[in-house]
């Protein structure tokens, strides 16, 4: 299962690339309209697959000012 979500997430980001590449070029309202909702869509489906294949989140917890070596 793992393998094939890292397939899965290989290929979305490929996508993403590519249609960033894409937006580079020269392309009528058309086709950057398509390509730009295509982008969103990749990407949102990478968001939603790497939150499900790696579910574990870190958040940095605040620190006093003191313990960062930072003068108080």
């Amino acid at each position: 299962m793992l393998d094939e979500n890292l397939a899965r997430i290989r290929a979305h980001r490929n996508n993403i690339h590519r249609y960033r590449r894409l937006l580079k070029t020269r392309l009528s309202q058309l086709e950057r309209q398509f390509i730009e909702r295509r982008l969103a869509e990749e990407r949102s489906a990478l968001d939603g697959l790497t939150a499900t294949t790696f579910p574990v989140g870190f958040r940095v917890a605040e620190a006093p000012a003191g313990a960062m070596g930072m003068a108080q």
